[in-house]
């Protein structure tokens, strides 16, 4: 029988990707900043499509369906409804944002049926199934309660509902403009960070300040009820009318206007406002999930929605105990939403059943996306006069744990590329957790970013618990845990001087480059099963210092995507302070390589067949 190829596609907000399922299973899945090199590209994702259709040997006429994440003219609907309402103050937003909505946004039909010929069936899903779907079908359950929050979608800003076997149901939705999503991308926006990338450093930035303002922003800003539905008081924020997210009123209530970024430093008063939206965020996500259990019955909740990437936040909820397990789509944010559609199209539109679940979920550890092989890559060495040493298959974790074993920074290029935000160790920078200076090494000589932000550890799936409190598996760095206390450190009388910043000069455990300033680590468990290669590296550094950690942070640096080819880890290793890169069985050292050498050969295009 043939195969049902369906591709599903999301764009035109941010994080465009595209993925593809034969028969239900996920064989590609992929964000087309990837191949552009622009980090969160909304375009349309034409090389992930062609990626897409490449991996799986078809082309555009073996398509049976193709699906798009969301409704455009739902959503063209909210934004004049909107713009109406806020006459004439919207004016300026509605003019910035009309030119692409009328050149291509609403007619993304067009635009998909000229872009790929065939004979496949075009289909809309809302935006929030979407995510039910990207949350619910792939996870390991048979039965759960399904969560989404995110900005917004069409109208709903967050979602709830349950899933069994092939089908999901959503009952309940908020709607905009109250949106969590939102809120914190406000906050995100006030901080200095731009929205819809920064929202991770406004996470990371927290655990340095206290919550003073979480009063005001309760008393002022937000109306929270028991269920964890909310009003947001709009006369503080902009995002309806301007082109900005917040305004003077906001400012006010603050303290002073909006920091500008990369040119004001940051004060205290911005870590207690990071603080403080995030425990109201906290607040309000376990309240809602305690409703949406009682309103369910169900056991297991599933996440999606670009809210759902707020690890510090999932790890709080997994350690509520409200649900037995819980299962968070590594791609939440709108990228999942390509996964999420296609997905829908099986279960719900074809009443395809779903694979038999087990311990582990459907979506193959996110490892999704390109590999290249070693002919691939050591012709691309060759090709550009690139001095490497090439290393037996057997010795490549050993040779890498030997080298972070030295304190030096590696870059590790392996297998297919993940789909979703984080690197889960295939397109890493590797470095000792022991390390008391590797996190201010790798975030100012290597990753070119911000002091503060901490490191994920990446820990060997059977020792995790040795080292974390951890509740849950955690195979794609969505929860957070705190370090065990007999892994910390006794607090040095100098602690007690430093504040802001300064206490990251604080040593607080046996692996200080990967425990934050409040203890807590965003874990990464990995197991043999998932990903060998990555866990024979963690083995092997075991092996050698008896620590099952090391340090996993994405291979990239500031404002640039996850690095796709082989062209891409060279470029970012040449030009950082990493000192040594291993891609596929080759082995390349910094102090042997000429600083006068520019890459000729670039793998970022894919040309359909």
């Amino acid at each position: 029988m043939k195969p049902v190829y369906i591709l599903g596609i999301s764009a035109f907000y941010h994080d465009a990707a595209a993925a593809l399922l034969r028969d239900g299973e996920i064989i590609a899945a992929v964000q087309e900043e990837r191949f552009s090199r622009k980090k969160h590209d909304y375009n349309f994702p034409q090389d992930s499509i062609n990626y897409c259709l490449k991996e799986a040997g078809i082309t555009s006429a073996d398509l049976s369906h193709i699906v798009f994440y969301d409704k455009p003219f739902i959503k063209f609907e909210r934004l004049l409804y909107t713009y109406l309402h806020y006459v004439p103050r919207g004016i300026s937003s509605f003019i910035a944002s009309m030119p692409l909505w009328l050149k291509r946004k609403i007619f993304i039909r067009n635009l998909i049926e000229d872009k790929l010929k065939g004979p496949a069936k075009l289909l809309f899903a809302e935006h929030h199934q979407s995510h039910a779907a990207s949350a619910f079908y792939p996870s390991p359950f048979r039965e759960a309660a399904i969560l989404t929050i995110d900005g917004v979608g069409e109208w709903a800003t967050a979602s709830f509902g349950a899933g069994k076997d092939n089908k999901i149901q959503i009952t309940n939705e908020l709607m905009f403009p109250h949106s969590l999503g939102l809120l914190y991308s406000a906050f995100t926006y006030y901080i200095g960070f731009k929205v819809n990338s920064g929202e991770y450093k406004l996470m990371g930035l927290a655990p340095y300040g206290e919550p003073t303002y979480v009063d005001a922003i309760k008393r002022e800003l937000i109306d929270i009820k028991e269920d964890g539905s909310f009003s947001l008081n709009m006369k503080y924020f902009n995002y309806c009318e301007g082109l900005t997210m917040t305004n003077k009123r906001f400012n006010s209530l603050f303290g002073g206007p909006s920091r500008k970024p990369d040119v004001e430093k940051i004060e205290q008063r911005h870590m207690d406002i990071a603080r403080s939206i995030q425990v109201v965020t906290e607040e309000i996500i376990l309240k809602m999930a305690s409703f949406v259990h009682k309103q369910t019955g169900q056991k297991n909740l599933c996440l999606a929605g670009g809210v759902a990437l707020n690890c510090v936040a999932n790890g709080a909820l997994a350690r509520a105990g409200i649900f037995e397990n819980i299962w968070v789509q590594p791609a939440a944010t709108d990228a999942g939403g390509a996964l999420g559609a296609a997905l829908l199209i099986w279960h719900d539109y074809l009443k395809k059943e779903r694979f038999t679940c087990g311990r582990h979920d459907s979506m193959k550890a996110a490892l999704l996306g390109p590999s290249f092989c070693d002919e691939e890559i050591e012709d691309y060495l060759k090709t550009n006069n690139i001095s490497y040493e090439k290393l037996q298959k057997n010795a490549i974790a050993q040779r890498g744990a030997a080298i972070i074993f030295e304190q030096k920074v590696l870059g590790w290029f392996q297998g297919r590329m993940e789909y979703g935000p984080r690197a889960l160790g295939n397109r890493s920078i590797i470095g000792d957790p022991r390390s008391a200076g590797m996190q201010s090494t790798i975030n100012l000589k290597v990753k070119f970013r911000e002091s503060f932000r901490p490191f994920a550890p990446s820990v060997l799936a059977e020792r995790a618990r040795e080292y974390f409190d951890l509740k849950c598996e955690s195979p794609y760095m969505l929860f957070t845990a705190p370090v065990l206390e007999n892994k910390r450190l006794p607090p040095q009388d100098y602690e007690e001087k430093l504040s802001g910043l300064d206490k990251l000069k604080a040593k607080r455990s046996i692996i200080p480059a990967v425990t934050h300033v409040d203890y807590s680590a965003r874990i990464q468990t990995v197991s043999k099963e998932d990903n060998p290669l990555f866990y024979d590296l963690i083995a092997e550094f075991f092996k050698l210092t008896g620590c099952p950690c090391i340090i996993n942070t994405s291979f990239n640096v500031r404002g640039e995507p996850i690095v796709c080819t082989p062209s891409d880890a060279y470029k970012c290793f040449a030009r950082t302070n990493m000192d040594y890169l291993i891609m596929g069985s080759f082995l390349l050292s910094k102090d042997k390589q000429s600083s006068s050498e520019a890459p000729k050969r670039d793998f970022g295009t894919y040309e359909p067949d």
